[in-house]
């Protein structure tokens, strides 16, 4: 039996629960998470993407009114308004879950429940929550882009339009925090292959032992944990487009295993022999100087020129000066949508930062910038104090203070910000785990 891919989390006090629900949902989806405590809940969410919540609707011993389960409810809503949430809770308690609905539950189940009742819910959320993602993907990449109006950028937006009709392999290049991504989604949804699926695979941050099994999947007894067959993210892709980021990163030794499905079209599971036909649409993105790196012998030539028909390269913000202020107001926008909130402007010193600043992280680190801006900001207005840009007052105070010193300043602040979380800290810098290991090994910064 074949495993949809969705990640569940499950949130009850009573182990014996958890242990019963992640052994009956783990045969038929991929990831299952389980907490006992559902205070827990923000920082896992903050931290991975979960399709669907089931979430207990008590959690103190003699109070049995469903308002820990109603108050947990509504802050997974905020912090992630499409994730599919399922109440569960004990017969004769079916109101205080209807008044669940009505603040944005999916459905709920009774305890205990009957499995085969309970599977068809979760099927039922996971499918809900799917398409609600395809949704939003649609609306952002057809309606809500900011391209920007500086040649470099309109040069490659308009690059991506006439390579998106053909079906031809898209190396983009870029800095970290460039959208590389979003380019791939552009191109994408303006394909042929728009309708089907877009896998994307971060290989940055993918482990070499699971590195086969991910991308070309497994038959049962492949190894020691493969229980089931399982499709890797190529099949997974089928008719679709995959997004292959940071594949600069990939070790000599695994880019002829992508070679290979590259030139045949084809994929190997783990523990087969026989090779399965593909049909997809492949987009790479490094931030890496692959010329330099084919010529250091860490990249291969012959894959070079595979994935690199068409060659896109994004353009850093700095490059961009007529932009900044522009994409500042889209993404306030976008925040205010995000966040529920009133109209909140920029004021006239703020607007001055963001034109000032160099924002080494791109747009990844404006869009971090003013989301914790329309966060923290009074009276519907974002200050300078608010953007937390004190890189720009260091540099003006210092002119030789040299820019490796900043990033070490920045990176040992992060952390330390973070309780030295890579995660959490690569994201707020605009970099991948990869390139912020990479700079701890440089300067030498230690985290443990």
């Amino acid at each position: 039996m074949k495993k949809t891919t969705a990640t569940i989390l499950v949130i009850d006090d009573q182990e014996d629960i958890l242990f019963t629900a992640k052994m009956l949902l783990k045969k038929h989806f991929e990831t299952i998470y389980t907490l006992n405590n559902p205070k827990n809940v923000i920082q896992l969410l903050a931290e991975n993407h979960i399709d669907l919540v089931l979430l207990d609707m008590n959690y103190r011993i003699g109070f049995e009114d469903g308002k820990e389960g109603l108050y947990f409810l509504k802050e997974i809503k905020k912090l992630a308004p499409n994730t599919v949430v399922i109440l569960m809770t004990a017969f004769g308690k079916v109101e205080t879950a209807v008044e669940g609905l009505k603040n944005g539950a999916f459905d709920y189940v009774l305890k205990p429940w009957d499995n085969d009742k309970l599977l068809e819910t979760v099927k039922k959320g996971v499918g809900f929550a799917r398409k609600n993602q395809k949704d939003i993907i649609l609306n952002e990449s057809t309606n809500n882009y900011f391209i920007g109006t500086s040649k470099n950028i309109e040069k490659a937006y308009s690059l991506a339009e006439k390579v998106a009709k053909t079906d031809a392999n898209v190396l983009i290049l870029g800095e970290n925090g460039t959208g590389k991504y979003v380019m791939a989604h552009y191109i994408h949804q303006n394909s042929g292959r728009k309708s089907n699926e877009f896998i994307h695979v971060d290989l940055g941050s993918l482990n070499e032992n699971i590195f086969e099994s991910e991308l070309f999947g497994y038959v049962k007894g492949a190894f020691t944990d493969a229980k089931i067959d399982t499709i890797g993210k190529f099949e997974a892709a089928q008719k679709g487009t995959i997004f292959l980021d940071e594949i600069g990163n990939v070790p000599l030794h695994l880019q002829s295993k992508l070679l290979q499905v590259i030139q045949t079209k084809t994929v190997t599971r783990l523990g087969e022999t026989k090779p399965r036909k593909i049909d997809v649409r492949i987009i790479t993105a490094t931030n890496l100087d692959l010329k330099a790196e084919v010529a250091a012998k860490n990249f291969r030539e012959d894959l070079y020129y595979r994935i690199n028909t068409m060659e896109i390269v994004l353009p850093a913000l700095r490059e961009r000066i007529e932009d900044k202020i522009p994409l500042a107001h889209f993404l306030l926008e976008k925040m205010i949508d995000k966040y529920e909130k009133n109209k909140i402007i920029f004021d006239a010193k703020a607007l001055e930062q963001i034109a000032k600043h160099a924002w080494n992280g791109n747009i990844r680190e404006m869009e971090n910038r003013i989301e914790r801006a329309v966060i923290l900001c009074e009276n519907n207005t974002i200050k300078p104090s608010d953007l937390d840009l004190e890189i720009i007052m260091l540099h003006e105070q210092n002119d030789d203070f040299q820019l490796s010193d900043i990033e070490k300043n920045t990176i040992e602040k992060v952390l330390l910000k973070n309780e030295n979380n890579i995660s959490k800290s690569a994201e707020e810098l605009g970099l991948s785990r990869a390139a912020l290991y990479r700079r701890l090994e440089k300067y030498n910064i230690q985290t443990s």
